[in-house]
């Protein structure tokens, strides 16, 4: 997802919070959980599709997948970041 002018109006769905492109490297430790089969979205269920991108809530609490450059605001298709990986 490379659109400024997109970036600008999307919200968090829950908080109304700015959301905030992932870094590679964050995107990267997640697709490796992902592959070990041992991340879970807020719903509780396993993440099993691999992640292009994020966008992080400004508290940097919670990422919503960006898949196909398409991002995903769904409150129980997020996944939150435990403190070593939020900005």
């Amino acid at each position: 997802m490379n659109n400024p002018e997109l970036l600008k109006v999307l919200w968090c769905p829950e908080t109304r919070q700015r959301l905030q492109l992932a870094e590679a490297t964050l995107i990267a430790r997640l697709n490796q959980q992902i592959a070990a089969g041992t991340l879970k979205n807020r719903a509780g269920q396993a993440v099993a599709t691999h992640l292009d991108g994020g966008l992080v809530r400004a508290d940097g609490r919670i990422l919503f997948p960006v898949r196909q450059n398409i991002p995903v605001l769904l409150a129980s298709e997020a996944i939150e970041l435990p403190p070593a990986d939020r900005p």
